[in-house]
């Protein structure tokens, strides 16, 4: 089977239609849709069925990714050891992360990176918790989070380990009533306007526990999903917000530890199965536990 379909056929399987691919690979729909066909002769077997009016994979074709994953990474471990011979620069990695991970962690690991000779090419990705797997199309390692009581994502074709834990702190306006505190229990906050993210996103889910918790539901009156944006209008005395501990950097907020609960996010990075064969996705991952556990 050839190499470049099953890349086809693995771009298939993570976009979810032929005219997704297509954009991806700068291709037209119809020649990806005859590789395609053309696999399924080199396979034996069909690896597409009809659904509606899209196609999605049969459980052959589902088959067939898992080890097109493994004879893919076979081929780019090779071409990895080929150019660590012919160039200074010895791979190249592609990381997603969310935007406070990126605020906190991007500079310490494009410095690490660098010393390496690893080319480390980073973007941002805001997306819940549970879409963060797609992002894993166009990544090599996906640096996500999610509120420690939520389970972690399961799926044949990603593995995902905690790097870090980062607790979660309530923060006030300088001249709100709990100011004058280090720490303060649930029962305090029943009557309060909160600034909280956007919903199915680490600190929200922490608000949503906190509240099953206390049987009060929270007055959420403004979501916004920048936290620089939170720190600003809780400093004006627009409400008060959760926050993860690192994000707090507003010197007009007090920052207050949550007494009596456990209110924390953790990131995880996810990754295809054979990801870390690669030594420079196994570098990157690395490091960033390090820079994490130097955090915590």
């Amino acid at each position: 089977m050839d190499v470049h379909r099953l890349r086809l056929l693995r771009e298939f399987a993570d976009r979810g239609s032929v005219g997704a691919v297509a954009d991806a690979m700068r291709l037209t729909p119809s020649a990806v849709s005859q590789q395609l066909k053309v696999l399924a002769r080199e396979a034996g077997i069909d690896l597409l069925e009809q659904q509606g009016r899209g196609l999605r994979l049969t459980d052959a074709g589902r088959a067939l990714v898992l080890r097109a994953d493994e004879v893919i990474a076979a081929v780019d471990r090779a071409a990895e050891e080929m150019a660590a011979r012919s160039r200074t620069t010895v791979g190249t990695v592609r990381l997603a992360m969310f935007p406070s991970a990126a605020a906190l962690l991007l500079p310490g690991l494009l410095s690490a990176t660098r010393s390496s000779g690893i080319d480390l090419v980073a973007a941002d990705v805001d997306v819940p918790y549970g879409s963060a797997p797609d992002a894993l199309a166009d990544h090599d390692l996906v640096l996500t989070h999610r509120d420690e009581r939520a389970p972690s994502i399961t799926s044949p074709r990603v593995r995902s380990a905690v790097v870090m834990r980062e607790p979660v702190d309530l923060v006030v306006p300088p001249d709100h009533r709990l100011s004058e505190q280090e720490s303060v229990s649930l029962d305090d906050l029943d009557d309060e306007d909160w600034i909280s993210v956007r919903g199915g996103f680490p600190v929200d889910d922490v608000l949503l526990s906190l509240a099953t918790v206390t049987g009060v539901a929270p007055r959420v009156v403004h979501r916004i999903n920048d936290f620089a944006v939170i720190e600003a209008m809780v400093a004006a005395g627009h409400g008060i917000a959760l926050m993860p501990r690192h994000a707090v950097r507003h010197p007009q907020v007090h920052r207050l530890v949550l007494s009596g609960v456990r209110a924390a996010r953790v990131y995880e990075i996810l990754h295809r199965p054979t990801a870390l064969e690669r030594r420079v996705n196994a570098a990157v991952a690395e490091d960033i536990r390090g820079l994490c556990a130097s955090i915590e």
